[in-house]
């Protein structure tokens, strides 16, 4: 059963929804990921690198992020991403909404903290699937077996195999 926001009528994400998109994604767009290692963004970008999805930067103001290159827009990149993970202004996400749906993205996230309802119903509208207010890293490592409280991995030596997402 999915729960209904009051707010704005648009359908929140179930766990499940989450798991089922991380299992069918094979490419994700990051949407402002910084260079700059101090910055969440190229945290989550450094752990989405170890995992199996095709990694594409975008980013006008670099030309490589980890060693992947970075494209000025969606529209630049070789081919239509599953997931467009989105570390922009939320008063941005409806523009970066468009971009993706002109790509033809099938998932648009919205990064921990960011919420835009306008660019939320936007994607549905197009059949697109919406993640708000939740971390690609963190639901992809706490499905895969790999979080610790704070969100990280701990580093424990264990004879259980981690579990595929």
């Amino acid at each position: 059963m999915t729960a209904v926001r009051e707010e704005t009528g648009l359908e929140a994400t179930t766990q499940m929804e989450i798991l089922a998109i991380l299992r069918e994604s094979k490419t994700v767009a990051l949407v402002g990921v910084s260079p700059n290692p101090l910055r969440s963004s190229n945290f989550v970008a450094t752990y989405l690198t170890r995992t199996p999805y095709t990694m594409w930067a975008v980013n006008p103001h670099a030309d490589e992020v980890l060693g992947l290159k970075a494209y000025p827009t969606l529209a630049d990149l070789p081919a239509a991403p599953d997931i467009v993970d989105c570390f922009r202004k939320a008063s941005e996400l409806p523009q970066v909404v468009e971009e993706a749906i002109a790509g033809g993205a099938k998932v648009v996230w919205f990064q921990l903290g960011l919420r835009n309802e306008e660019a939320a119903a936007m994607a549905v509208a197009a059949g697109l699937k919406v993640v708000q207010d939740h971390c690609l890293k963190i639901e992809h490592a706490r499905f895969a077996g790999g979080l610790h409280l704070v969100g990280f991995d701990t580093g424990v030596i264990s004879s259980k195999r981690r579990r595929p997402v």
